[in-house]
């Protein structure tokens, strides 16, 4: 134990496990320590490779965030309220009662957003997740990644009613988690 202590005091810094040197410089707190393990929720399970779309029933992280097989879904184009934030549960529970005991087929993009797949959602109706989100008044049409595709359903008033996800478009609003940088 005492070598172990030793060692660890007078080692070379390349030395140093990152999870010791991002506490010992107080920068970074644990959840910016990279996995010990890589994460593998952004991969398409197996059998769906190469058809790029998954089809199933569907469990609901939050107003934009799905999960199908295992693999974590971020709905195409839009954003909604984080679970802490106005309105936020509201979307949540929006997105579970359009998708309850449904089979949802999500047309999977290239893009990857914070370890999550993107996909345009739609139901066997042929119902978009997203765009019924919008037009509800519970999510924003986030014209960076639609190029616009969803403003027109945006009910009048919903940018200042939803004015955090309105602001995060902007780059004027930073989460709990941006502040801690």
């Amino acid at each position: 134990m005492l070598r172990a202590i030793f060692n660890f005091l007078f080692a070379r810094r390349e030395d140093i496990p990152i999870e010791y040197k991002i506490r010992r410089e107080g920068s970074l707190d644990r959840r910016h320590i990279p996995p010990s393990r890589p994460t593998h929720r952004h991969r398409i399970p197996s059998g769906h490779e190469a058809t790029k779309n998954l089809k199933g029933k569907c469990y609901v992280i939050d107003g934009d965030t799905i999960v199908i097989s295992g693999a974590h879904i971020r709905l195409a184009g839009i954003d909604a309220p984080e679970l802490d934030q106005p309105w936020g549960k509201k979307a949540k529970f929006a997105l579970v009662a359009l998708c309850k005991g449904q089979i949802v087929t999500a047309d999977i993009q290239e893009d990857v957003s914070y370890d999550r797949l993107v996909a345009k959602c739609y139901l066997p109706d042929g119902t978009d997740l997203a765009a019924e989100l919008v037009q509800q008044g519970l999510a924003l049409d986030w014209a960076k990644f639609s190029g616009g595709a969803y403003r027109h359903l945006e009910p009048a008033g919903v940018r200042k009613k939803l004015w955090r996800v309105t602001a995060k478009h902007q780059g004027r609003y930073k989460s709990r988690d941006q502040h801690a940088n």
